[in-house]
């Protein structure tokens, strides 16, 4: 499997916790996928963080946190103000928007 497909296994599920207004951990996103740990987390929340961008979307992304600090990881750059972000996720109609394809992640992860 891609980076690309986890990345869009991983949307499916975040657009589910916004509509839930919940915050899933790393380590539960690496358990429900069905990996040993969530240290590539990474590497699938990159495309998510950069599509989102590209697309002028909430930081989906933003809801993956770390499970000691409660907080999303260093590398999610395009993040504001983390309370406010959370809240325009927890807004947005995300089942009003077309899904992302596998590509369309590529795309977005190749930004310069």
């Amino acid at each position: 499997m891609t980076i690309y497909q986890r990345a869009l296994q991983i949307w499916m599920l975040l657009v589910c916790a916004a509509r839930e207004r919940k915050i899933l951990t790393y380590g539960e996103i690496a358990k429900i996928l069905g990996m040993k740990g969530a240290g590539q987390m990474g590497n699938f929340l990159g495309p998510i963080m950069f599509y989102c961008e590209e697309n002028n979307l909430p930081p989906l992304s933003i809801l993956v946190v770390n499970q000691k600090t409660g907080l999303p990881g260093d590398g999610l750059v395009t993040i504001g103000d983390i309370d406010s972000d959370r809240e325009r996720v927890f807004r947005y109609n995300w089942f009003g928007f077309p899904p992302p394809e596998t590509q369309d992640f590529e795309d977005a992860n190749t930004i310069d």
